[in-house]
């Protein structure tokens, strides 16, 4: 204040700027619909978290990026970024108790940045639900005699071919003689085994005057001709024929996310035994599958590939961002759901402790996922006679290829294939639910006027267009608009978003437009203690500054996006591009505003 008790002037552009409201004035219905139990809201964050981001996208994002060499950028980001910035959503959310938008209210100028957590979540859930889709296709496909990717002789089928009589031994000597025709020579004796000497002739022939043949397995020909109907598309501009299989699967997705977001955050919460299920299911799954993909033969050489950097791979700047968006994406950082979850929380519950169970396991059950995959990639590679590396499609269809490739060799596979699938859609449904409640609570909560009495109607309205939108992607070009939807929609623009989000909340309201560190002491406030210097450096330096590099080196070292070394057309890729930057473009159009 100047002398006299006025206000300085630049006080007065400040208050209307950042004005600071009791945060904690709960709605009562916000109150009511509060979680029950701390362990509901724990479940519902590991349910948010771990989810398709671990078991479907960090497999293909580390194949794409040459196995080991991605694990190094993605721990980093884990310590500098994920954790850190994972707590500091939680807090900010606890802290205010309300929605994704409405909880800005603490710094009204960024406001924006709810919005833009709101956009993010609202252009991944239209795609996140046909990965959905695909796991029901798959789940209708295991009721049959046979498994259908596992044939060779269907409609579908190309180039798959599954098995010839002198694999095992053309694979062996190959792995043991390298090129050199000599060295054949001299085994020949090992085909003596084989019946006639054609099959001798055959065999010899394709050692020794012939390099192996180009060949695909019949799982990745059953993804890519039987579920996506790719080949009948030339490309990203020519989307055809909506597939109307995959049609009446994603409106089954949208319809149970529909029946289970009716009743707002209630429909989160879990009885004991539903608890226990949904909680140890996936890993028991996994670990099954785990057990047989080792015990298979080249298994060691797919999990070499994954724990095995190459070291020059770490220059490409794709790597460094795929790293950085696969920990927002896997653990929800920016989407809006964690500040949603939190602001139902009591007051002083123990968000410490929460961070790190959540982002560790989180992260633990990637790379967990990530030796499932790689075993059985090796073991196809062993099969094809291909090197790992182009065994199958880099692409977020390796699960799909990889997964199906796995249960198929367990015993009584249609069996362990149901349970998989279904395993897969209840990952998927946590995350989905979470991202669509993000959108539809925030919206609730800044106009509550219109919509908090109208919610049913209004979850019916959101589900339903995001049906409608996602209808592109279930078309026979679908699939390329789905790759594009994967880039863009959680890239350039969720780094600005999170870069925005750190520095308004660190230094913003928690600094400068306030009083000195006002979170920290917010954060005193609910749980007894400030946190300590691991997160306040990260916040205040080393996590803005590492995604401020990553972002400038993406920018510097751009490339257009491909799908199986298919360039995108450039008007594609310029819309991608603008559906990436619309998420952060909303902060600096608030701040106006």
């Amino acid at each position: 204040t100047c002398k006299g008790g006025m206000l300085h002037p630049l006080h007065y552009l400040l208050i209307v700027l950042f004005w600071h409201w009791p945060l904690r004035q709960m709605s009562i219905e916000r109150f009511e619909e509060g979680w029950g139990s701390h362990a509901e809201f724990l479940l519902s964050c590991i349910g948010y978290c771990v989810g398709l981001g671990n078991v479907w996208r960090f497999p293909y994002l580390a194949y794409q990026s040459g196995g080991g060499a991605f694990l190094i950028p993605y721990l980093i980001m884990l310590v500098f970024c994920g954790i850190p910035l994972f707590l500091i959503e939680l807090g900010f959310g606890q802290f205010s108790g309300f929605g994704t938008v409405t909880s800005w209210r603490a710094s009204p100028m960024f406001k924006g940045i709810g919005f833009g957590m709101m956009l993010v979540s609202f252009f991944v859930i239209i795609y996140y639900n046909v990965i959905i889709a695909y796991a029901f296709f798959y789940l209708f496909a295991s009721f049959t005699s046979v498994l259908p990717w596992t044939l060779c002789n269907q409609w579908w089928n190309k180039a798959a071919q599954c098995g010839v009589s002198c694999d095992t031994e053309s694979i062996r000597i190959r792995s043991l003689c390298g090129t050199e025709k000599h060295c054949y020579e001299k085994n020949l004796a090992l085909f003596r085994r084989f019946d006639d000497n054609y099959s001798i002739n055959k065999c010899a022939n394709m050692l020794m005057i012939t390099p192996p043949p180009d060949r695909v397995s019949p799982s990745q020909e059953y993804w890519k001709y039987r579920v996506l109907r790719i080949d009948q598309s030339s490309g990203i501009d020519d989307p055809g024929p909506v597939l109307w299989d995959l049609c009446l699967c994603l409106l089954l997705s949208w319809i149970v996310v529909f029946v289970c977001l009716m009743k707002g955050v209630k429909s989160f919460e879990y009885t004991d035994r539903v608890v226990y299920f949904t909680a140890t299911f996936p890993y028991l799954i996994l670990f099954i599958l785990l057990i047989r993909g080792v015990t298979l033969e080249g298994a060691g050489e797919g999990i070499r590939f994954y724990v095995t950097p190459q070291w020059e791979r770490l220059k490409d700047s794709k790597v460094w961002s795929k790293a950085a968006t696969q920990i927002f994406y896997s653990l929800g950082i920016s989407f809006g759901g964690l500040l949603t979850f939190a602001s139902y929380n009591k007051f002083s519950q123990n968000i410490y402790r929460d961070t790190l169970i959540v982002a560790l396991g989180n992260c633990g059950t990637s790379i967990f996922a990530g030796f499932v995959i790689f075993s059985v990639i090796g073991h196809m590679a062993f099969k094809l006679q291909l090197p790992i590396d182009k065994v199958a499609d880099q692409g977020p269809g390796l699960a799909f290829v990889a997964y199906p490739e796995a249960v198929s060799l367990l015993p009584a596979p249609q069996l362990w294939s149901i349970l998989f699938f279904f395993m897969l859609i209840t990952l998927g449904l946590d995350s989905q639910f979470a991202m669509t409640e993000t959108v539809i609570t925030g919206l609730t909560d800044e106009f509550p006027k219109y919509l908090m009495h109208n919610k049913f109607k209004f979850t019916a309205f959101i589900c339903s267009i995001c049906f409608l939108l996602g209808l592109l992607l279930v078309t026979e070009g679908g699939f390329f608009w789905f790759n594009l939807y994967d880039w863009y929609s959680a890239y350039y623009g969720l780094y600005f978003l999170t870069i925005f989000l750190c520095l308004a909340i660190t230094y913003g309201y928690g600094h400068f437009f306030t009083y000195p560190w006002r979170f920290n002491k917010d954060m005193k406030l609910m749980l007894g203690r400030e946190p300590n210097w691991y997160y306040r450096i990260n916040w205040m330096l080393f996590s803005p500054g590492l995604l401020v590099f990553i972002t400038l080196f993406s920018i510097i070292n751009y490339s257009p996006i491909t799908l199986n070394k298919q360039a995108y057309p450039k008007w594609a890729d310029n819309l991608g591009i603008c559906m990436s930057i619309t998420v952060a473009a909303v902060v600096p159009l608030y701040m106006v505003y």
